[in-house]
């Protein structure tokens, strides 16, 4: 073997290879999109400034610059890999700082989806390709270099000739395609960009606490919070992955319109009004506990530092300014499968997850539980219990939690629903997760059906057991992944609040919402972390200090 690669064609072939890849490697995009032939017609200026280092350096020091600076170009390919695949799922790059702990939610999910066995594989397979990057940008550099220095004139002048034709294409701003040009900086651009990125994750943090205690509502008394829902019971529901996409998407709307509008008019004949409106979510595809955060806090959470630091501070939340009224405090967590330390920093009485629902029907995909039987089940546990006080509830439904099979049926009769053995059969004849991915273009359509089946069952639950003290408010945690959004999706998502007393509604007449269950495109959109105050504003009776 050692005898065929020593062959001068073969020789050859390894130093064309390794001059490829190491050009591929310097060119190769972040954005799934651009991995095209076209996109690799460019000149990059970091080949040439490898060259002529490689050229002007001795032996040793080369060798040791060959193996750095290749491993830092396969670190730049891994990273923009990374990059792809949150720009796909949650429509943002890799943060090199603040993500690292997606990736056992990603596992998690991998597992619900495909098996445990195959998610382990698959981590396996991604930390082999990982090594071999490395291994092979390095290599690529070495055996670059290795020619360098048996034809170091040719070199510095091949390198000396990159520079002045990256030079002179920049200069005129040659582009093949109209939209990329062909002199390419990519690689430097992207990796000052990354340095960047870690620095002001870094510095963020200390920034945020001092944000976390600039609190209006702060010292505002308890007896003047709240005031105008005194003997209500709210709830908050999340609605997981239910954008504006899914109410004004042509693809999507004709679907879930009809269900917002006859649900509209069902509650109105049952004597409920409603108001809806849009917040932007601070994040996308996923990450539903930082939209959750946001909208307790009043503050920005879009990132797992930021959650750390809010959840040990002292923030005043929606949570515990009821609780500060004396309200019993709920949290209805049905996709929480272990403890949630996070539950005393909110200020819940009680919180209910997987583990004691009483749930004894089979998993859907990554949803523990059908959201129809999460509110019955509220019922039994909170809601119809005599003789209790005031609630106030957070409840998100995840049923519409990716990757949307197989997805529930809605059962009319919510007798039937029980301890949800009933859904047994109703699983086990639903779409399995990897048929439906093997189809790409058919995930949407799964999506709008599974937020149909949530909204269903939450207006349906509000029409049979909603009382004369219900307020109800729910909204979108976050728009679903790029799949099932559509490309250039914004962040919004829907909010609405429902009741039966017109006093409640009358205090959120200066919001511009629109009136039903749709918000409209004109309708006014906040950041997610302005509800907080507004709401306190609005059902309280002091103005906060500013």
């Amino acid at each position: 073997m050692r005898k065929l690669l020593q062959r001068p064609k073969i020789q050859l072939a390894l130093t064309i290879t390794a001059a490829v890849l190491l050009f591929a490697a310097l060119i190769f995009p972040n954005v799934l999109s651009r991995l095209t032939p076209i996109g690799f017609l460019r000149i990059p200026v970091e080949g040439a400034v490898i060259l002529g280092v490689l050229a002007v350096l001795p032996g040793r020091a080369r060798k040791i610059f060959a193996v750095v600076a290749g491993s830092l170009v396969g670190l730049l390919v891994i990273e923009k890999c990374l990059d792809m695949g949150f720009f796909e799922e949650l429509n943002r790059p890799f943060d090199p700082v603040l993500d690292w702990v997606l990736f056992d939610d990603a596992f998690s999910f991998a597992a619900d989806s495909y098996g445990r066995p195959a998610s382990i594989a698959a981590v396996v397979a991604v930390l082999l390709l990982v090594l071999a990057i490395l291994a092979l940008t390095s290599w690529s550099v070495l055996r670059v270099g290795d020619l360098v220095a048996r034809h170091k004139r040719r070199s510095a002048i091949t390198a000396g000739g990159l520079a002045v034709a990256w030079g002179l294409t920049f200069a005129l701003g040659v582009s093949i395609t109209g939209a990329v040009p062909v002199a390419a900086r990519s690689t430097a651009t992207y990796a000052w960009d990354r340095a960047h990125q870690a620095r002001a994750g870094l510095r963020d943090g200390a920034e945020f606490r001092q944000e976390v205690q600039q609190d209006a509502f702060k010292t505002v008394p308890p007896a003047r919070m709240l005031t105008g829902l005194e003997g209500k019971d709210v709830i908050f529901t999340f609605v997981e992955s239910y954008g504006r996409s899914a109410v004004e998407g042509v693809a999507l709307s004709p679907v879930t319109r009809p269900v917002l509008d006859g649900g509209a008019a069902e509650l109105s004949k049952a004597g409920f009004a409603a108001r809806s409106g849009w917040l932007t979510s601070p994040t996308f595809g996923g990450g539903s506990w930082l939209a959750h955060a946001t909208f307790e806090s009043g503050l920005w959470i879009n990132n797992e530092q930021r959650y750390r630091n809010l959840v040990s501070s002292d923030r005043l939340t929606l949570t515990r300014a009821f609780k500060n009224k004396t309200y019993r405090t709920v949290s209805i967590m049905p996709g929480a499968t272990r403890a949630w330390p996070e539950g005393n920093f909110y200020g819940y009485d009680q919180v209910w997850d997987s583990r004691n629902l009483g749930y004894q029907g089979p998993k859907f995909s990554w949803s523990p539980m059908p959201d129809q039987y999460t509110l019955k089940h509220f019922n039994d546990i909170e809601y119809k219990k005599t003789g209790r006080g005031p609630l106030m509830v957070e409840m998100p439904l995840v049923s519409s939690h990716t990757p949307w099979a197989p997805i529930p049926d809605y059962l009319p009769d919510w007798n039937q629903v029980g301890d949800g053995s009933i859904y047994t059969t109703m699983e086990a004849a639903g779409q399995k997760p990897k048929a439906l991915w093997a189809e790409p273009k058919k995930v949407r359509a799964e999506y709008g059906k599974s937020i149909v089946y949530s909204l269903t069952a939450l207006i349906n639950w509000i029409k049979l057991y909603g009382d004369d003290n219900l307020v109800m408010v729910f909204a979108g945690d976050h728009q679903p992944s790029p799949i099932a959004a559509g490309a250039g999706a914004s962040h919004d998502v829907p909010v609405t609040i429902v009741a039966k007393d017109p006093g409640v509604l009358d205090r959120v007449t200066s919001w511009g919402w629109a009136e039903g269950l749709r918000p409209k495109p004109e309708t006014p959109v906040w950041p997610m972390s302005d509800f907080r105050d507004k709401f306190f504003a609005a059902f309280g009776e002091q103005t906060p200090a500013s």
